[in-house]
Parts: structure tokens; sequence; C-alpha cells
């Protein structure tokens, strides 16, 4: 591979990092509190191609880059075309529930209904056994699932870097479930803490549940996992 070849391929990687982090589809890949880092990389690498450009003119020479090397262009571009999906319940009901170690619950904040993410909602439900929970009303969002019983959960996808990393975080449904549920599809529950609690197959993590009020069906968020900070 010659000098050209380098510098179109860290100037097209360095594109595609930049893009990805403007438009958002860096949360296919890791959690949103890297997007300066996904800008920065992005920035560094189309700064070295053209660092590159400017050495291969002061220095002329070199071979001709055989015409097999362009193919590693193509991988580049399958990452705008072809992005990956979202994590969803075929990956949610094969791995164990990432509600297995204790974390800090904090007060809720006053006034009903208070938007919580489904860790928090899970945390506070199995940890804290509903103590912060009674009495409120909790709006959650995220996408069905169905283990091999039937039985429907709200889950999120926790991420603690990337989307390698993903673990499930699964709510059950109970009270007043619809009865048409796809998987996958993402819905907004409105309702209160239920004792109710299942002990996770995969890995004997606590699974427990909400008593749904009311659900209605939401789009996709932008970004469709949760994380820790």
């Amino acid at each position: 591979m010659n000098r050209t070849v380098q510098a179109i391929l860290l100037f097209l990687v360095g594109g595609v990092l930049l893009h990805a982090g403007v438009t958002g589809l860096y949360l296919r890949y890791v959690k949103a509190g890297l997007q300066p880092l996904v800008l920065a990389a992005g920035v560094v690498l189309v700064v070295a191609a053209a660092a590159t450009v400017w050495y291969a003119r002061r220095r002329p020479g070199g071979q001709r880059a055989p015409r097999v090397s362009w193919l590693l262009v193509l991988p580049v571009f399958a990452l705008v075309l072809a992005a990956p999906p979202a994590l969803g319940s075929y990956s949610a009901m094969r791995a164990g529930t990432a509600v297995t170690a204790p974390r800090i619950v904090t007060p809720l904040p006053a006034g009903n209904p208070v938007r919580l993410t489904v860790i928090d909602y899970a945390d506070r439900a199995v940890y804290d056994h509903g103590r912060s929970l009674a009495g409120r009303t909790v709006t959650i969002t995220g996408f069905v699932a169905f283990d091999s019983g039937g039985v429907p959960y709200l889950v999120r996808m926790l991420l603690n870097c990337c989307a390698a990393d993903a673990q499930p975080v699964k709510v059950g449904l109970t009270g007043r479930v619809p009865p048409v549920l796809p998987p996958d599809s993402w819905l907004e529950i409105t309702g209160g803490y239920s004792a109710e609690q299942v002990r996770d197959p995969v890995n004997g993590g606590t699974i427990p549940f909400v008593d749904v009020g009311q659900a209605r069906p939401v789009p996709p968020p932008a970004d469709p996992y949760e994380s820790l900070g």
C-alpha cells in the first residue's frame, strides 16, 4: 500500500467517525458519553491523512499500490451503509440480567408520575425492596421481549462501554398488560411497584415486575441503550 492509499483510508475512516459522532450513528456502537472521543478520533485521523499527503508530495516516488489494496475501502463504507441494528429481544433473552450487584438508591424527585430508566426502577425494586417506589407512579420505556413461557418483559440493554459488553435489564410486566405485544416493539409503561419477582434462568439474577396501569407504543429512541454513567 502506498502513501496515497494510506491517506485515502485515513481520511475515509476519520470522516466516518465524524459522521457517526455528529449524526448519532455512534450510539449503535458505544455509549453516549463517548461522543467526544469519537469526534476527537475522527479529527486526528483526518489530520493524519492530510499530513500523509503533505509528506508524499515532499518526497515523491514509491511503488504503485496494487489494486487489491482498494478493497480495504469497502469495510469503511459498510460502517455507514450497513450500520448494525440495536440489540433487541433475541440477544436480551439469551443473556443474564444486569441486576446482579447492589447500587446506591437515591430519593425520587417529587411529583407523579416520575420518569425512571429501566435500570433505576429495577435497582429500586430489587435492592431497595420497593421502599422508594411505595405510593409512587413511575414511567419507564423499553422494548418488549418474551421468555420461553410467553411472559412479557420490558427490556433495555445496559452498556458499560460499548455494544459488545451490553447486558439486558429485564422488568416483568403484570397488571393491565396489552393483549398483543410484538417482540422488539417499544413501549412506554406507566404504573407502580409490584412485589413480584422471578429468577433469571440464564444467570440467576433477580427480575422485578412493574404493575402496568397504562401502556402506549412509542418509536425507538435515538439512544436505544442505557448506561450507568
